[in-house]
């Protein structure tokens, strides 16, 4: 999937960046000096139903950056290691360069989305335990539900691999739940990935909304990419909102 024969721009603080690596749905990473790490850029693109939907929203890209600088740093304190090694610009991160497993570990409080859709559940239904899924990362296939026979079986992971990410997903969320918790918000479920790199993993791409369920308490109303997903409003002002409740102050356009 790494894309190569690009020329890119700098990064802001001086970093010369070599070839795009990859272009993702809302992001593009780029090879740097340093063939031990990459530059994540954040972009303004925004995607729904296996990129089917697209827009562009304005400072999304900068928003997506601060918030997810903002989560890696929570989960670390709760001993998750993970790939930022620092924000560099307000769209840029300087990231441990890995290799993704293909899977996504996504993670589930309450019921909702395709969890409700699949068992015949009614959305908003607190689980008794966090519950853990596994997709595989297949944009042709779009994202199929995996068990862990098969998961092991096809060579997407090691045995230990699996044990390991699903410890790691489970307390990367109980971090995330109780900062969100703190802030009026509910973390209703969220996706997590991961990267290997000589011989050990990381949490890795990024922990923003455009990943994860995230609820306002009270009212119930969405603050992630489902407001784009159904149209329920503007997700750049929604956005904006969430990026002041997490960073103490609004996100003004164009601003860091």
């Amino acid at each position: 999937m790494w894309w190569t024969g690009y020329a890119a721009r700098g990064s802001g603080d001086g970093m010369e960046l070599n070839e795009l690596l990859y272009t993702g749905k809302s992001k593009q990473i780029f090879a740097t000096e340093d063939p031990a790490r990459v530059l994540v850029r954040f972009t303004d693109e925004a995607t729904a139903f296996n990129a089917r939907k697209r827009a562009k929203v304005a400072d999304k890209g900068r928003i997506n950056c601060a918030i997810s600088a903002r989560l890696f740093e929570e989960v670390g304190r709760a001993g998750v290691r993970h790939h930022l090694v620092r924000q560099l610009s307000p769209t840029d991160l300087l990231c441990e360069r890995v290799e993704i497993v293909p899977v996504e570990v996504v993670v589930r409080s309450v019921v909702a989305g395709s969890f409700a859709r699949r068992y015949g559940l009614t959305e908003g239904t607190r689980l008794p335990r966090p519950v853990v899924e596994w997709f595989y990362k297949s944009d042709a296939l779009d994202d199929p539900l995996i068990g862990d026979d098969a998961l092991l079986a096809l060579g997407f992971a090691e045995p230990w691999e699996l044990a390991f990410m699903t410890q790691a997903a489970l307390t990367t969320h109980r971090a995330l739940e109780q900062l969100w918790d703190r802030l009026g918000v509910d973390l209703i479920d969220a996706k997590y990935e991961f990267g290997r790199q000589e011989g050990r993993l990381l949490l890795a791409d990024e922990l923003t909304p455009d990943g994860s369920r995230l609820w306002e308490q009270g009212s119930g109303r969405p603050l992630d990419k489902d407001v784009f997903r159904k149209d329920l409003a503007d997700l750049s002002e929604t956005y904006r909102q969430l990026h002041a409740r997490l960073l103490g102050g609004p996100q003004a356009a164009g601003g860091a």
